[in-house]
């Protein structure tokens, strides 16, 4: 017996983009070789606006969103804030944003402020160096999580009441969990369920490493996101180990749902992804479904109720 779908939903990580009016280096210019998911041609080819988003997600009552910084022109990281800001006078979307800094820039600090000018601001998400491969890993180098610089811009999200989005392959999750311990004041979230990429007994072996590394601190949760992989469809039994281990892993109560719209139309559609979340955690208690499709996401990012939408039906 399926169970019914979810009666809110709170997106915790999607990204809009206007090809038109901004420059998103990724889309516009320089096609990325190494994309997770291979051939991304599709999403170069017209924008993604709040429109296209609720068309996508029709069949839901979707009360609020996250939006990620969408790798716009770093020229324009604080622009970006400001288009989005706007967009949700007009549209109600997003609720919530997080942006983009260098953390190991001078003008670090001054970033974070101009963002913060936005009352929809919450969090950043800066990727930092990291290699191709568990081979390729070269601890110390500029970027890095133990770069002295970078560290010293992390620092100043504590300060400033910001959240980081943490984005990086599994094989770099042990690093990152030694910043979330020297930081236990900074709320942190791992995008991507880890970014499980590898489904052999090996691979997965080294993601949940990683994962119960990351899970073992307490102020990092979790966003069961993107379980895309380059060559195979989204299917529930293809996903839905790595969604219940990583879920044990950290506890459904940080645990967030996030489609990571528009990335994964490259292999599903928004109910394959919604739906077949729903059937692997069917057997969850009603209220735990509520967090982790809603609850959870308003409470992390700190979602005032006057950014939300009301489900009229």
């Amino acid at each position: 017996m399926l169970r019914p779908r979810p009666h809110r939903i709170l997106d915790a990580h999607h990204h809009f983009w206007n090809l038109s009016s901004a420059h998103y280096p990724w889309l516009s210019s320089a096609v990325d070789p190494h994309f997770f998911l291979g051939d991304y041609a599709p999403l170069r080819r017209e924008n993604f606006l709040p429109d296209d988003y609720q068309e996508a997600s029709r069949a839901y009552f979707v009360a609020g969103t996250v939006h990620i910084e969408a790798e716009r022109d770093r020229d324009d990281q604080v622009g970006e804030t400001r288009w989005l800001t706007e967009l949700h006078r007009a549209t109600g979307l997003p609720s919530a944003i997080v942006g983009h800094a260098w953390f190991d820039r001078p003008e670090c600090e001054e970033r974070l402020l101009a963002h913060l000018e936005s009352p929809l601001m919450r969090g950043i998400r800066s990727k930092p160096v990291t290699a191709g491969s568990p081979r390729e890993m070269e601890p110390g180098k500029p970027g890095t999580m133990q770069d002295e610089k970078w560290l010293r811009g992390f620092a100043l999200l504590e300060r400033h009441k910001l959240s980081w989005d943490l984005r990086v392959p599994y094989w770099h999750l042990g690093e990152a969990a030694a910043v979330a311990r020297a930081f236990p004041g900074t709320a942190i979230v791992l995008n991507h369920t880890g970014f499980p990429w590898d489904r052999s007994p090996e691979g997965l072996a080294a993601w949940r490493a990683g994962m119960e590394a990351i899970a073992d601190c307490p102020n990092v949760w979790l966003k069961v996101s993107e379980l895309g992989l380059p060559n195979a469809p989204w299917t529930v039994e293809g996903n839905r180990q790595v969604v219940r281990e990583a879920i044990g892993m950290f506890g459904i109560e940080r645990c967030m749902f996030g489609s990571n719209w528009p990335v994964s139309t490259l292999r599903a559609s928004y109910e394959t992804i919604v739906d077949g979340l729903v059937t692997i955690l069917g057997d969850l208690p009603e209220n735990d479904l509520d967090r982790f499709f809603y609850r959870n996401a308003v409470t992390f990012y700190r979602i005032a109720p006057g950014a939300l939408r009301n489900n009229i039906n």
